[in-house]
């Protein structure tokens, strides 16, 4: 399937008009049935320059986050945090399949910026780097709270790691994509969709009759690739609505680009390890710092995070963060804590330097041209 232009265009539209049609057009997306898509709530303003500064030209270009190779026993952080510069007509839609970042992701790391309207010369935070999820580094894991796909391909002793990354559409409240462990048991090129009794009802009470089984084309919400999941009903998917990725919009099913998926099922097998895990706050290890990234708490997370938040996150540390803790003589900074997590960016911020913030951390990232970035996976890369 052909990939959505870099931006919409509605000719005969005032720049206002087009950002009323885009927000609705957001509110028709589907992935395993529709679903409708959780707008963000507004924020205050964030003054920007409005014009790009002549340096932007010379920004170096961006680089992909999709493979990172790493020595397991050297960190937990993946990737680079970037800066980019936003045009007159950029979204956020835009930006995320450009830069293959999730929507929700954009949103957490630029506060007070209009998703639908940027600005020309805005810069835009890409949240381009991450901290592994606390699970066994084999297979696929997926953090749900991040949104986030992990691949880990297997490796002999001695190996460093490998890891593949890949921004991901999950459940909405009340078709939530469960957490475990499973398997991929078999894999489909152009699948056909089956929608359950629960979607067709679903889809009924809103007026459109589902057949009971749809074919593979741009109509099939699988798009070309799906991984069926020991997990009855549950799928690893491609989309033929990419802009949902990055957002609880499906029935529970997970939903790549639809480059993504490609590259995906070209790596793995049937047979292969998945665990899936909700982890809001996630801590790791970087050249001898520990680092904090705090994402948002799902609206359906039965965890009370605000009256048991230091219990919650005490629990978050893996036992090996709290061995190595120990072994230094280091005790947790929880104010440090504290003010990561009350704001989450999705940045990952260390925790042993005083007077780090998320801003802080920000103000030191590259600045990348607004381009699509090296090795970005519209090339293949090699496993």
């Amino acid at each position: 399937m052909s990939a959505p232009p870099s931006r919409i265009v509605v000719p005969g539209l005032s720049r206002s008009s087009r950002s009323a049609w885009v927000l609705a057009f957001g509110l028709l997306l589907a992935g395993c049935g529709a679903a409708p898509v959780k707008q963000p709530s507004a924020s205050p303003a964030v003054p920007f320059r409005p014009l790009i500064p002549p340096s932007a030209a010379a920004d170096p270009v961006a680089t992909s986050a999709h493979r990172t190779v790493l020595d397991p026993s050297h960190g937990d952080l993946i990737g680079e945090l970037q800066v980019t510069r936003a045009t007159r007509e950029d979204t956020f839609v835009d930006l995320a399949r450009r830069f293959n970042v999730g929507y929700e992701e954009l949103v957490r790391a630029n506060p007070g910026v209009d998703p639908w309207l940027p600005g020309a010369g805005r810069e835009i935070v890409l949240p381009t780097r991450h901290i592994l999820p606390d699970a066994p580094r084999e297979g696929i894991v997926i953090n749900l709270a991040a949104m986030r796909l992990f691949y880990f391909p297997k490796r002999k002793p001695g190996e460093w790691l490998t890891v593949y990354t890949f921004p991901i559409g999950i459940g909405r409240v009340g078709w939530a994509t469960p957490e475990g462990t499973t398997s991929v048991v078999r894999m489909k090129k152009d699948p056909a969709w089956r929608p359950g009794p629960g979607v067709r009802a679903e889809h009924k009470v809103n007026g459109e009759v589902l057949p009971v089984v749809v074919p593979p084309g741009p109509d099939n919400p699988l798009g070309h690739r799906a991984l069926y999941l020991d997990w009855p009903s549950y799928l690893i998917h491609g989309t033929n609505k990419p802009a949902g990725v990055g957002l609880r919009s499906s029935h529970g099913c997970i939903r790549l680009f639809p480059e993504d998926i490609e590259l995906l099922y070209d790596l793995v097998k049937p047979g292969t390890r998945v665990t899936v895990v909700n982890q809001p706050f996630v801590f790791g290890w970087h050249e001898g710092e520990l680092l904090m990234q705090a994402h948002e708490v799902l609206e359906d997370d039965p965890r009370d995070w605000q009256r048991a938040q230091r219990k919650l996150l005490s629990k978050s540390l893996a036992q090996r963060i709290q061995r190595r803790l120990r072994e230094q003589g280091d005790a947790m900074d929880w104010e440090s804590v504290s003010r990561v997590s009350h704001a989450p960016r999705s940045v990952p911020v260390p925790l042993t330097r005083s007077g780090t913030s998320p801003d802080s951390v920000i103000a030191e990232a590259r600045r990348v041209r607004n381009i699509a970035p090296l090795g970005a996976n519209r090339v293949r890369v090699s496993p």
